[in-house]
């Protein structure tokens, strides 16, 4: 048995129905010509594979030792590996359509893994019209994280279409050819010594001015989640309540879209800003619309929790190795070349934050600090005591166009997690000349996810229009228009007059425009008898006032 880090156990300790813990996604190929749909997906099953052929840790268990759940947790190789029961073939009524599939996967990313067996499936699904099959995979987030799952993609995929690959992504064949192939080494363990600690602090000290010791530097850095820190965006300050977070049930909803990479480089190099600005950007957009068209934009601005990966180069291991940046999306701000710009100095910000750490330093320092949050979510307090609004996380995938023995493969759609307090996880890859976006979201706590898609294209246009690359049509949502010209000066007046009152504004209204066109007539009858009237009800009330005071009702 191995044990199993703290870092990668406290996804299992998290765990329960309403929160799976597993990521993964959704490939989706296109058949070559000359191929047959039936014999491709027959030479797809694999001949036996025993615990012993596939890396660690995806032929062992989950066990517990002598304390039980509360302790320790370990991996144990299963002796009783079932190849059929990870590796499953499913079919759409054909022609299936993207939305049958997305369905599909939904019902398969809701259920939870089986913890006495390895932590993955794989689920290949044919049916889909013009020639395409997906292939759907789930894993532990104890066994791998982002970047390592895209690592796996690539280890039985190639750039050259006659290559042939009838091995699991999770195989050590598989895995050591694909080692070979990138010329790296196998994942060393850290371990931080005395050194490293040291410089952790230090780190610290010149962040917030604290003491060289590493627990005073971690109290004063307690001080940074209060807003201490300039531009500097921590979690749990001025995290907004919304639907977003909130208890989640366990059934998922998954979308998914492609953006042209291009597009987003030109409005990188137009506004000085990084891929990853401008994905935030985008998501800021689509969630400031999406909260308008259910009122419930809040005042403070939404938090996201932008994991980075923490990897050395040429490390192909599994496992976690990653830690986050707390972006502030702005999305109290309506202006988006504002928004842009309050997103980008938040995440220069964070990026500050792990200046001059090395990643394995940087990775003590985020375990450290990702402590508070694990607590909270493993204590069932996340929604209570949200750290962050929702996560959207970039993730590197290969750059070049791939295939699998001859299929090309035309899209990467990650679907990660949520849990309580984070019922939407917006997820992409950059693979090819693609952006490839994954959103999951909580069936029930957030409906019309859907709508998610067609807020985010509207958001890159937006981001299009301050960039200067097209003309502005259509005015985003709550944007007010402006004052029509043709608007006469005494309308304007009455307008603003009324608006003195909200309680009786629509009645306000009313008389005032009543009253502007008796004036343009300047008719002096009506004149006459409005005084007349006037003046009786003057009289009458001076009249009222002294009976009231000799009335027998006072005292």
């Amino acid at each position: 048995m191995r044990r199993i880090d703290l870092s990668d156990a406290a996804f299992l300790y998290a765990e329960k129905r309403e929160t799976p813990m597993h990521v993964g996604g959704v490939s989706l190929y296109t058949l070559p010509d000359d191929v047959d749909e039936l014999d491709f997906t027959e030479a797809l099953q694999l001949g036996p594979t025993g615990a012993k052929d596939l890396r660690r840790p995806f032929g062992e268990f989950v066990s517990t030792g002598r304390a039980g759940p509360v302790g320790p947790l370990y991996w144990e190789e299963d002796d009783h590996f079932d190849l059929d029961y990870h590796f499953r073939h499913s079919a759409l009524p054909k022609p299936g359509r993207y939305r049958e599939l997305f369905a599909l996967v939904s019902r398969l990313h809701s259920t939870l893994l089986d913890r006495s067996r390895p932590l993955w499936e794989l689920h290949v699904i044919e049916g889909l019209q013009n020639r395409q099959f997906a292939v759907y995979m789930k894993m532990h987030h104890a066994a791998i994280d982002g970047v390592a799952s895209m690592q796996l993609a690539q280890s039985i995929c190639s750039a050259d279409p006659s290559s042939r690959c009838f091995d699991l992504p999770m195989s050590q064949t598989a895995y050591k050819r694909h080692l070979e192939a990138m010329g790296a080494g196998r994942k060393r363990r850290v371990v931080p010594n005395e050194n490293e600690l040291r410089v952790v602090a230090d780190a610290l000290k010149q962040q917030f001015d604290t003491s060289v010791h590493l627990f005073g530097a971690l109290r004063r850095f307690g001080g940074a989640f209060f807003g201490r820190s300039g531009n500097l965006s921590v979690p749990w300050h001025n995290v907004p309540r919304t639907s977003i977070n909130t208890r989640v049930g366990g059934a998922r909803r998954f979308v998914a879209q492609s953006w042209d990479l291009q597009r987003v480089k030109a409005v990188c190099e137009a506004t000085g800003g990084t891929v990853n600005d401008i994905v935030l950007a985008m998501c800021s957009g689509a969630l400031r619309r999406y909260l308008l068209g259910h009122h419930e934009l809040p005042a403070h601005s939404l938090k996201a929790m932008a994991p980075v990966s923490l990897r050395d180069k040429g490390d192909f291991g599994a496992g976690n190795a990653v830690g986050f940046i707390t972006a502030n999306l702005a999305t109290n701000v309506e202006d988006p070349e504002k928004r842009f710009r309050a997103i980008q100095d938040s995440m220069q910000a964070g990026k500050a934050l792990l200046q001059g750490l090395s990643n394995r330093e940087a990775l003590i320092f985020m375990q450290l600090t990702q402590i508070p949050a694990l607590l909270t979510t493993a204590l069932g307090l996340a929604a209570q005591f949200p750290a962050f609004s929702t996560v959207i996380s970039n993730v590197p995938g290969p750059r070049e166009q791939l295939y699998w023995n001859g299929a090309s493969l035309d899209g990467i759609y990650p679907a990660s997690i949520v849990f309580d307090g984070f019922a939407m996880n917006i997820t992409l890859v950059s693979y090819n000349q693609s952006l490839d976006f994954g959103i999951v979201a909580c069936r029930r706590s957030l409906p019309e996810v859907q709508r998610m898609i067609d807020y985010l294209e509207q958001a890159l246009v937006e981001l299009e229009e301050v960039a200067g690359l097209r003309t502005r049509k259509n005015r985003p949502i709550g944007r007010k228009k402006p004052a029509s010209r043709a608007r006469s000066g005494a309308n304007s007046k009455a307008k603003t007059k009324t608006n003195t009152n909200t309680s009786t504004r629509g009645k306000a209204a009313t008389k005032t425009k009543a009253k502007t066109k008796t004036k343009g007539k300047a008719a002096p009858k009506a004149k006459a008898k409005a005084k007349a009237k006037a003046k009786a009800k003057a009289k009458s009330g001076t009249q009222n006032r002294r009976k009231a005071k000799t009335g027998s009702g006072s005292k």
